[in-house]
C-alpha cells in the first residue's frame, strides 16, 4: 500500500473514536432498525439495478453530508439466477460481492432504494455487466475518492460497470471544488483534517447522492424515511432479526 493511503488509514485511527466505534454509531448499531426489502421486489430484480443504502460509519455519513444525500453507499445486482440476489459493492477493505440480504441489513433506520436503468439491459449488457463488476473485485479501497485512481469506491464501481455494459455514464462526473462548495452543510473541517490539510479541490469524483438522482435509473422501490426500531426490543432479538 502506497505511502498516501497508509496516512489515510492513520487519520481513520485517529478519527475512529467518535466515528466507527462512536456513541451514535453504536446507537445505530443497537437501537435503529436495519433495512430490508420486500419479498416482491427481491423476485422481481434484474442484473444492472442499482442498490442504495446508509451504512452507519463516520466517514460515509461525512460522504453524505458532503452530497447533501441520505444515500452513502451504492451496490450493484450482478446475478438473480441463485437462492437470493448477488451485489457487487466496494467498501473497505476491498471490493466484494455480497448476498443482497446482507447487504440491505446493514443500512440503518430502513433506509434503502432501488433503481434500474431507464433502457432495459439486453442479456448481452447483463452479462458485460457482471464481468465488469466481477474484474474490479478484490480492489482495495480508494480512501481518497479519486474516479480516475486503479482503486475502488462504491460509486465509482457502479459508475465503470454500467460504463463498460451500456456506454452510460450513471451519475455526475464533479471536482472536490464543485461538490464540496455547492453544499454549505459540507463538512470542510472534517475532509481538511482527512486529507491531511490539503483538500484535493480539482480531484474528480462520483457520488451516490448523483447516482440516486440521475435520469439514467428509474426508481422502482424507495424507504428512504428513517424508522425507528421497536420501543422494548431486546438487543438480543435486533441481533437474530438483522444476522
Amino acid at each position: 500500500m502506497q505511502g498516501k493511503h497508509w496516512r489515510r488509514f492513520a487519520a481513520i485511527l485517529l478519527l475512529s473514536p467518535l466515528g466507527l466505534l462512536g456513541l451514535n454509531d453504536l446507537h445505530a448499531a443497537l437501537f435503529v432498525r436495519r433495512a430490508s426489502l420486500p419479498d416482491e421486489v427481491v423476485r422481481n430484480l434484474q442484473v444492472g439495478d442499482v442498490v442504495f443504502t446508509r451504512e452507519p460509519y463516520y466517514l460515509l455519513r461525512k460522504v453524505a453530508d458532503a452530497s447533501g444525500s441520505w444515500s452513502n453507499h451504492v451496490g450493484i445486482v450482478i446475478d438473480t439466477t441463485g437462492a437470493e440476489p448477488l451485489v457487487a459493492e466496494s467498501k473497505v477493505p476491498k471490493s466484494v460481492i455480497t448476498p443482497l440480504s446482507r447487504f440491505v441489513g446493514r443500512s440503518e433506520a430502513g433506509y434503502v432504494a432501488v433503481r434500474r436503468p431507464v433502457h432495459a439491459l439486453s442479456i448481452d449488457e447483463e452479462n458485460l455487466l457482471a464481468e465488469a463488476a466481477r474484474a474490479r473485485m478484490g480492489r482495495w479501497y480508494d480512501l481518497g475518492f479519486n474516479l480516475h485512481s486503479s482503486r475502488q469506491f462504491c460509486s465509482k464501481l457502479v459508475y465503470e460497470s454500467l460504463r463498460a455494459a451500456t456506454g452510460e455514464e450513471v451519475g455526475e462526473v464533479s471536482n472536490f471544488e464543485a461538490l464540496l462548495k455547492s453544499n454549505p452543510d459540507a463538512p470542510l473541517a472534517f475532509w481538511r483534517i482527512w486529507y491531511l490539510g490539503r483538500i484535493p479541490w480539482q480531484r474528480e469524483t462520483v457520488t451516490p447522492a448523483s447516482q440516486l438522482v440521475s435520469a439514467q435509473l428509474a426508481t422502482i422501490y424507495d424507504a428512504s424515511q428513517p424508522q425507528p426500531r421497536e420501543p422494548g426490543a431486546s438487543v438480543s432479538n435486533f441481533f437474530r432479526e438483522t444476522h
